[in-house]
């Protein structure tokens, strides 16, 4: 069985302790999974963020929040993905 590679927050030190405690402000206090995968490669994660934020959050989008969310939530639950 193949195992992806994170750094768990306990165990973050330097930059990747500053990423997480920039997360957890971010997300109520949580850090998601996803961070923990980017915070193995922290110049993929700045680049990844912006692709996140351009394509969920940004304003001008032609579908609402909900709506991003809904096809989000499809799309993860045809390839398999988990709740």
């Amino acid at each position: 069985m193949k195992h992806i590679k994170t750094v768990a927050p306990e165990r973050a030190t330097g930059l990747r302790a500053l990423f997480y405690h920039w997360v957890r402000g971010q997300y109520g206090g949580v850090i998601p999974g996803v961070f923990q995968v980017l915070a193995v490669d922290l110049g993929v994660a700045g680049p990844a963020g912006a692709l996140y934020r351009h394509l969920h959050l940004r304003k001008a989008s032609p579908l609402s929040r909900l709506q991003r969310e809904m096809l989000a939530t499809v799309v993860n639950g045809k390839v398999g993905g988990a709740p």
